[in-house]
């Protein structure tokens, strides 16, 4: 006679298929939520070991050649790869400060020189800036020069008297 199976023996099966079910759901649920980026990264082209080092090498070429013929451009005043006022110790200034921080940094800043040197003791203090040594000094020249602070008042009153005056005519108007 055939054993019967028991409450367990059932439960355990159902419990598996049930288990086996919720996989694949799971499976299928995440292949169509993924499935476009699986596809893309399945069909991207797959190079060579020479392939790659030729295409770095393009790059590298490329980049070396934009760096030559634009680093030190300067147009209308402005240095245009860092957007700084040209001037003397601009040089310095660029591989002084633009080696931490960007330059829209001093850019946006305004300060005499002994501003400018409260900021630069403070990134020495708190950001681990080393010593200057005697280029700080070129340095405060230069931003105390194209970075000082602008005055700005109120406008100048309108000379009243001077401005030409018109009558604006409307229609209606008699």
């Amino acid at each position: 006679m055939p054993q019967q199976p028991d409450e367990y023996s059932l439960l355990n099966a159902l419990m598996s298929l049930i288990y086996l079910l919720l996989g694949v759901i799971i499976i299928a649920l995440g292949y169509l939520t993924m499935g476009d980026m699986i596809d893309w990264q399945t069909a991207q082209k797959r190079y060579t070991h020479e392939e790659l080092q030729a295409l770095t090498e393009d790059r590298k070429a490329l980049r070396e050649q934009s760096r030559s013929e634009e680093w030190d451009r300067i147009e209308n005043g402005i240095h245009v790869n860092t957007g700084l006022k040209a001037g003397k110790h601009l040089d310095i200034v660029i591989s002084s400060c633009t080696s931490c921080h960007s330059a829209k940094l001093i850019t946006q800043n305004r300060a005499s020189r002994a501003g400018w040197k409260q900021m630069i003791d403070w990134m020495q203090e708190t950001q681990g800036l080393q010593d200057l040594g005697r280029s700080e000094g070129k340095i405060l020249d230069y931003l105390a020069a194209h970075y000082a602070p602008t005055h700005v008042g109120r406008r100048q009153n309108l000379d009243v008297d001077a401005i030409k005056w018109y009558v604006l005519e409307l229609e209606g108007d008699e």
